[in-house]
């Protein structure tokens, strides 16, 4: 049977970003997976929108795309999203995806990034070996997303996992949920660091990145920390540029490729 690849990304309109995460993570999945045909779609309709007001790019949704799919014989489709924790965005990318189950023989989904507890302990692995060369008094920040969903406990469980494993100058919170910045801030306190480094804890590194982690504005991340006294580099690398991170997800369309048999 025909096999088909739907890369499920929230999405970004910052194209330098999405050229270092997105394009590479969806090449890995060609490259692996030679017997089958990889699409992409986004789920922020905002970011679908804007892409094709200012760059002409046209993305498509997850409805357009398994049309697409459907329209071009695909018969098994394995659905595999960026998606860093089983959210809102992944929920709901799901029920979308399932109203087209009978158009194919089979649809199947990968697990986002951070899903089993494996997936926990790989990522703390991850980080931890990405800013080895830190100075340990020099603290690293990292900003989640964050989500009222009840999966966003994954956020203080990593952090706790952080220290836990050693790590106590790794600090992992969010923009939009718990741990928030005052959490952090607290810790930090707590912690002593002489400098902190700051990094987004999300796949690609785009507006929450460029503006509420570094941005110029008084309430970023950056001058927040820097208003506390504190020297602050940002480092505006997504995760979707870590090989080990990309290696991951390859390893979650595999699991839902096994599943499928």
């Amino acid at each position: 049977m025909k096999k088909g690849i739907l890369a499920v990304s929230f999405g970004t309109s910052h194209i330098d970003t999405m050229e270092k995460t997105i394009d590479v993570l969806e090449k890995e999945f060609a490259k692996t997976f030679e017997e089958a045909v990889v699409y992409r779609a986004f789920t922020s309709n905002m970011i679908i929108k804007k892409l094709k007001r200012t760059a002409n790019i046209k993305v498509q949704t997850v409805g357009e795309a398994l049309e697409k799919m459907a329209a071009d014989g695909i018969e098994e489709v394995i659905v595999q999203p960026t998606h860093v924790i089983n959210g809102i965005e992944n929920d709901q990318m799901k029920a979308d995806a399932l109203s087209f189950r009978d158009r194919f023989s089979s649809i199947v989904f990968g697990n986002p990034l951070l899903t089993t507890e494996e997936d926990n302990q790989a990522i703390v692995r991850v980080v931890a070996d990405e800013f080895r060369d830190m100075d340990p008094d020099t603290a690293l920040v990292l900003m989640g997303h964050g989500t009222e969903h009840y999966a966003n406990t994954v956020y203080a469980a990593l952090d706790y996992r952080f220290k836990d494993t050693g790590h106590k100058n790794i600090f992992l919170g969010t923009v939009e949920a718990y741990p928030a910045l005052d959490s952090l801030l607290r810790a930090a306190d707590s912690f002593h660091p002489k400098k902190i480094v700051l990094a987004p804890f999300m796949i690609v590194a785009g507006d929450h990145a460029q503006n509420d982690l570094a941005g110029a504005n008084p309430d970023s991340w950056m001058n927040r920390l820097s208003s506390e006294g504190y020297e602050v580099t940002p480092v505006l690398k997504g995760l979707g540029e870590y090989p080990q991170v990309r290696q991951i997800l390859v390893e979650h369309v595999q699991q839902a490729m096994n599943a499928s048999i």
